[in-house]
Order: C-alpha cells, then structure tokens, then sequence
C-alpha cells in the first residue's frame, strides 16, 4: 500500500519536535490519547494546544493511561496512544506494555526523558525506560534530535500494528521536542505490509486432513479478531459443522450462542469443551498459542489429534505442539484459503458426516450444562447471568478484570461479535478493567461500556472513575464484591489445604472495606449496592439509563463460591473437576445421567 499523505498538503509544517510528533500522530489515524503531563514533556502538552483534532483523555495513574490505550486498540483494532513522562511516569506504563504484549495489542507509548545533555548524568527523573522495556514491547527507542521524531513516530506505529500486533515505546528527550524542525512536506503514515504469501501445497494438506477426520475442532485463539477473521471463519465452521472452542481472548470471535459454539477450553472451560479437545483427532487451531491455560499438562493434552496451526507469527508454531501442517499467515487469508480449496473439494465429494462426533459432544453438553446459580442467595453467577440477559446488545463492550469474576464472565456472557469481550488474558493483569473501559468507551461513544470487576480489582484502579466522571464518560461498572482475592483464596482453599491466609479483604469484625458504593458517590458517580437476588435486575436497568456519569454497581456476594468446572494446574484436562467431589473420566461416548468420577 502505497504511504498517503495527512490532511491537506498546505498545511504549514509545525515548528517544533512536539508538534510535529502530534502532526505524526495525525498521518497514522490517531484520534484519542491518553497520559497524563510531566516536566520531561511539558513541551508535547503545550504542543496540544495547537492540534484541537487530538482529544486528550487525563487520566489519574500512567498505568490507567497505558490500559486505556489498550482498551481503546481491543475495542477499534486502531492503536491505541498514550503519553507519560520520564523516570516514574515511564516505569508506570511496564504493566499495560507487558500485557500489551503479552495479549497482543497495538500500543505505542511516548515518555518525555530529560534532556540529551543530561543523559546518563542521573538526573533528577532519569531513567533508561527503553531498557526496561525491551523485554515486553516489539520496539523500543530514545529520541534525541528534533528532525527524527516524525519518522520515529511513523515507523513505531508501523512496527505495533504490522504482523502479530503489540506495544512499542518512543522515549523522546525534552530538548528534542522542544526543538525547531525545518519544513520537509507532509507526514505520510505508516507503511502498510503486504499479506504473508501462502504455500498452496500446505493449504491443500491441510484441507485433506479437515476433511478425513472424523472428530475435528476448530480452536479458535484472540488472533482471528486481531485479523478480522471471524466472518470466513464462521463460514468455514457452518460449512463443515466444525464443534468451535473459543479460548477467553477470542471472546465474541464465534457468536456465543451458535449452536456450533461448545464454549471456552481449559482451565476454567466447559466440560463439552474440553472433552471434545481431548478427544479430538483433528485441531484446526486459528490464531491460538496453546497457552497451558488451555492445554493443561502438555504431553497429556489431545493425545489422538493432529494439528493445522494458523498464526501470523512464525515462533508460534510448532512452539508447544508440533504442527502437521503450519500455515504461517495472517488468519484471515488463511481462512479464506482454506475456504476456497474446501468449496473446491466439495463440488466433487460429499462433506464429511459428523453425525456420530456431534452425538457424543451433544450428549456431553446435556450432561454438563453451563447453568447459572438459581438460589435465593444472591451469587456472582447469577449477577452474571442477568447481565447477560438484560444488556448483551449489539452495542455492548465488556471489559473484563482477572480472577473469579472474569471466568464467570467468560462462561456466562454469551459474547456474539468480536471486539465486545475485552480483557487481560496471558498476563492477567489486576486493574485492568475501568481503564480498559475508559479506552472502550472514548472509542464508541454510542456503546454500553460494562466493566466487570472484582472487589480486589476494583481497588487497584478505581481512581480512574474521577477520570470518567470528568470526560463524562456514562461506562458502567459491576463490582462482584466477595470481600476476597476470590481466586487466590480459591486455591488456597483447594491446594494449599484450606490455609487462608492475607486473601480476605474485609475487617476484622467482618465490615467491607471500603465501602464501594460510597467511594463511587465520593467521586461523582451514581451508585448503588445490592445484596439480594430481586435488586439486580432494577439495578442493572437503572444503571443503563444513566448517560451523563459512570454508574458504580456494588453486589456483595459470598467469599466461599468457586469456579466450576477446574482443571488444576500441572494435571491433564482429563481431570477435570466439576464438583467438590468429582473427577470425571471422560471417555468418548458418555452415557447421560450418570456421574462419573472418583472421590478426591
């Protein structure tokens, strides 16, 4: 693609480092940034004053700002900006950069560093934050003269969207962007690579293997919706009535409620799930990594399957388990390949039955349904379950903390369209969800932005809600509140022979601390906190009403719930807990109705 030039070619050239860094910014489609100022790079906020086209969002905390972005690049596929200052400013932004990468989100972070002249003289705020960040950032570099900021600013933004997606870092020196540049002609943006050439050969192996199985899965990971591959993807799956696993990043990549949808593998996924991967002959694995979260121990995890493994990233493949045919593209050219030659085969041979595979998963789906809490208690499944009712709309983005209530989440919102499901996946970062849904938010103004967090969560950001408050953004916040660390107390619980210890977050005289609902009415924001099962659907729709300030909605919820079914770390999928007192063996053909399993 050939590069296109920002704006209208008269535009003046800017006159400093600063603003010809924003003007950057403008050739790449950047819109919304988020950060906060520092003396490092006073000069980029004074340079904001002439670029009215930039809407900066203020954020209270760099990791909000570093989050925010990320929200905003899950909720668009755009890159999502955000600004920091040196030393502090800069260090702050390592937890969003490493879960950036490590969820594969295009972020491009700009720090101001002290000036060229001072660089390794330990000044007041220094810090050598490219270093820091090499590990967890696809591109790290420190500017120092004026004259190379735009291009800088161009080739990152190259660097974090081009291939398998991720963050990048620009430090720029004080001086440099507070330094004349001399006009050089319009900003182009980034280069745009060209598609991964596919080798026919191994689409046509591919398609033979699909077609011969008898007891395929298609292991759908977050890089179809990174690809924008959920369409051809789904066509491919209705074709060949393909069972569909949906690991938690590629929420919404396959509608929730399709009947080909068996739900999320692994640790915390459905039995249907799990038991079909294990049981599987064939995984047509499609951006996915095999994460041990999914695969449990690795030599036990599908022991009968071959693999077709798409990614755009060529590390990926073969990395945990050796791939009989490795597609290395994006996954949506790899799709539609696979399309194309399966059309092709089936105008010649019938598609292949899968009559007796769909049997056996459909019998596993009976007997291990994902059924939400119906006691008179109040439960964070059941709060989830009406969520999912009452505002599971064609508007609606999720963003989603980590721990019990991000399972729950995932097994019970029934997530229809990619892009709605936003969360923190490989690195499972606390304090993700009200930044993430700052950025949602900033990105749709029109949608329904829930964040769904935990009382734990809640606490490790819950200042960006003066953020929301003063940009007037209406997001909506669940707080499961069981006055716990949920899912550390949980393997406490289970592994460490019920020892709890420091994973109880309330007083001594059992009080909740804080009080949420009056910390949100502090801040600004409407706010109500329910206890029992009859206020949460008056809550929920209360709070979908309100449009001009975030909505705090606080359910107090028992600390002792667990998330079911489990797969503990370091066993096979084969051993799935369900229950307390159940380890099921699932073999291929269960017999509905019958509990299966041994004491543990």
């Amino acid at each position: 693609m050939a590069d296109a030039p920002i704006g209208d070619s008269s535009t003046p050239w800017p006159h400093t480092g600063a603003a010809a860094l924003l003007e950057a910014l403008r050739g790449c489609g950047v819109s919304h940034v988020f950060g906060l100022p520092g003396g490092a790079n006073l000069p980029l906020y004074t340079a904001l004053g002439g670029a009215p086209w930039l809407r900066h969002v203020l954020t209270r905390h760099e990791q909000g700002a570093g989050h925010a972005a990320s929200g905003y690049a899950q909720a668009t596929g755009r890159i999502g900006v955000c600004f920091a200052t040196s030393g502090p400013g800069a260090t702050n932004l390592v937890t969003p950069l490493m879960d950036a990468h490590m969820d594969s989100v295009p972020v491009l972070a700009i720090t101001g560093q002290v000036d060229s002249g001072q660089l390794g003289s330990n000044a007041f705020q220094e810090t050598d934050i490219c270093s820091v960040v090499r590990p967890v950032t696809k591109y790290a570099a420190e500017i120092t003269n004026a004259a190379d900021i735009a291009a800088a600013v161009r080739d990152a933004a190259g660097r974090a969207l081009n291939g398998r997606p991720g963050p990048v870092l620009l430090s720029i020196t004080k001086d440099a962007l507070a330094g004349a540049v001399e006009s050089a002609g319009p900003i182009a943006g980034p280069v745009v690579a060209s598609p991964l050439q596919l080798d026919p050969a191994s689409v046509e192996r591919a398609v033979t293997l699909l077609l011969s199985s008898k007891r395929p899965v298609l292991y759908v990971g977050g890089g179809v919706v990174k690809a924008g591959a959920s369409g051809p993807l789904r066509q491919l799956a209705e074709l060949l009535r393909l069972p569909v696993v949906t690991t938690l990043m590629a929420q919404g990549a396959f509608p929730g409620s399709h009947l080909l949808h068996l739900g999320m593998p692994g640790m915390h996924g459905t039995v249907p799930a799990v038991a079909a991967m294990q049981h599987a002959d064939l995984l047509l694995a499609v951006g996915a990594r095999f994460d041990d979260r999914v695969t449990g121990r690795l030599d036990g995890f599908a022991p009968d399957a071959r693999v077709v493994h798409i990614d755009i990233d060529q590390r990926e493949l073969s990395r945990k388990r050796e791939a009989d045919v490795a597609l290395h593209a994006d996954c949506s050219h790899a799709v539609q390949a696979l399309l194309v030659e399966v059309g092709r085969r089936l105008s010649s041979v019938p598609a292949p039955d899968l009559s007796k595979w769909w049997g056996t998963l459909d019998r596993w789906r009976e007997r291990y349904p994902s059924d939400a809490d119906d006691s008179s208690q109040l439960t964070a499944r059941y709060v989830l379950q009406r969520l999912d009712v009452l505002t599971n709309g064609p508007r609606t983005v999720y963003t989603v903390g980590v721990g019990q209530h991000q399972m729950w989440a995932a097994q019970l919102l029934s997530c229809e369209r990619p892009r709605s499901f936003l969360t923190s996946g490989g690195a499972g970062t606390m304090g993700y969800a009200i930044p993430a849904a700052i950025g949602a938010q900033v990105a749709h103004p029109d949608a329904e932005v829930w964040a769904i967090d935990g009382d734990g969560c809640f606490q490790m950001t819950n200042q960006e809600l003066a953020t929301c408050v003063h940009e007037r953004l209406p997001i909506k916040v669940a707080v499961i509140n069981n006055s716990s660390l949920g899912m550390v107390r949980q393997w406490q619980e289970l592994f460490y022979d019920g020892d709890i210890r420091h994973t109880d977050l309330d007083t001594d005289d059992g009080q909740l601390s804080p009080d949420i609902t009056k910390l949100a009415l502090a801040y600004g924001c409407a706010a109500w906190k329910v206890t029992r099962p009859e206020g949460v659907d008056r809550a929920v729709t209360a709070a979908s009403t309100v449009r001009d300030r975030p909505v705090v909605l606080e359910f107090v919820v028992p600390r002792t719930d667990m998330v079911w079914p489990m797969v503990p770390a370091g066993v096979s999928n084969d051993d799935i807990l369900i229950a307390r007192d159940m380890r099921p063996r699932l073999g291929p053909d269960p017999a509905p109705g019958k509990a299966q399993g041994r004491d543990t």
